[in-house]
């Protein structure tokens, strides 16, 4: 097994042996959770174009990355933040990803795909309205139905600025859920994710959010399939998924207690929308096959070495989430450069990178060691590290 030597603290370097792969074994669905991953863009290095001005988009592998989730039997949670919405990614770029995403999913039957809808078109400043954020719902709405696509109704930054209290909130998703053809999936995002999201549903404190975001969905609960929640706490998530109408789903968000939310308890689970999934999918996938056939320990075994690696690539600052899960796909040469979107492959330090691969490693997750070390050994060279 290859050997490199990686950084450990400042200044310091330490080899480290790679291990053998992890044979996941493959699971075809249906499952008995749902599950999505919420899918990146691979970035196009070769474009003609300003980095931090410019999403260039390598359409093909973008494309392809999808056909590896749906394989696996995951659904594709398209165009939402770890596509590096509204980091990179506007509203016609992503409009443009949900239409050639649609299309692709009709190579494989049965295939989940959820398209991210918001506002990210309307500049969230203190001219805003509460009728313009509404509009801009509808708008992005519309062109999401039109194209056949199901909703994920994204938290909106110009609804924080609009909103004077928490009835702004529920007129807004009341006027956008009564008009939407099929029932949707609402996505709050916390804070940790996106600082310009801090104080969604009108309160700081997020049980007194969850009320809100909690009347919200049972006033419109026959146009809601779900409410996936982005809080990073464990305990929050089960509050709320107990408090949930008959019918309505909780979509994990938590990249820290997933395994656990997802096998639930007594009382309930919570099916995914995960941004770690996109890293982690063969591991997801397995598992999730494992739980179907009522093997909870199986299921524990697969995904608990998985959960210090997504510890890791969210930790604060969380969103910079999207940098690690690029260069999981990177090493594990589902594309072939480590560039981001906006340049984001500069969001996290050598440091960072080289304590992912170790514990990508001791997941087994490196399909490939020799070849992911050839990649580590790259990227290590030009932050200046002689791996």
């Amino acid at each position: 097994m290859p050997t490199l030597n990686l950084p450990i603290a400042p200044g310091k370097l330490a080899p480290y042996t790679t291990k053998p792969p992890r044979k996941f074994p493959a699971a075809k669905p249906p499952f008995n959770r749902i599950a999505y991953a919420a899918a990146h863009v691979v970035a196009d290095p070769l474009a003609e174009s300003d980095p931090w001005l410019d999403a260039p988009i390598d359409w093909d592998r973008t494309i392809a990355f999808r056909h590896h989730l749906w394989s696996l039997g995951l659904g594709v949670a398209e165009a939402m933040d770890t596509a590096q919405r509204g980091m990179g990614m506007d509203w016609p770029k992503s409009l443009e990803l949900i239409r050639r995403s649609l299309d692709a999913a009709k190579d494989f039957p049965g295939a989940m795909i959820g398209s991210g809808v918001g506002t990210d078109h309307l500049v969230p400043n203190a001219d805003v309205t509460i009728d313009d954020v509404i509009g801009a719902y509808e708008e992005q709405c519309a062109a999401v139905e039109k194209l056949g696509g199901r909703i994920v109704l994204m938290a909106s930054r110009a609804l924080v600025k609009a909103a004077r209290s928490p009835s702004d909130y529920i007129k807004v998703y009341g006027r956008v859920l009564a008009q939407v053809k099929e029932p949707v999936i609402i996505h709050w995002l916390g804070e940790m994710f996106d600082p310009a999201l801090a104080g969604y549903w009108g309160h700081a404190d997020h049980m007194q959010a969850m009320d809100v975001a909690i009347e919200v969905i049972t006033d419109n609960a026959a146009k809601v399939d779900g409410v996936k929640v982005s809080l990073l706490d464990k305990d929050k998530e089960i509050s709320m998924r107990r408090r949930l109408p008959q019918g309505v789903r909780m979509y994990s968000g938590d990249d820290f207690n997933y395994a656990e939310l997802i096998e639930g308890d007594a009382r309930g689970y919570s099916d995914a929308l995960l941004g770690i999934f996109d890293a982690i999918a063969p591991a997801a996938a397995s598992a999730l096959g494992a739980l179907s056939r009522a093997d909870a320990k199986t299921f524990h075994a697969i995904l608990a070495p998985t959960v210090p690696l997504s510890r890791h690539i969210f930790k604060a600052p969380t969103r910079f989430y999207k940098t690690g899960v690029v260069f999981m796909a990177y090493l594990n040469g589902l594309q072939n450069h480590f560039t981001l979107v906006g340049g984001q492959e500069s969001a996290r330090s050598t440091l960072h990178l080289a304590e992912l691969f170790r514990l990508a490693d001791a997941a087994g997750l490196l399909a490939d060691p020799d070849a992911a070390s050839a990649r580590m050994h790259s990227v290590m060279a030009t932050r200046g590290v002689a791996s």
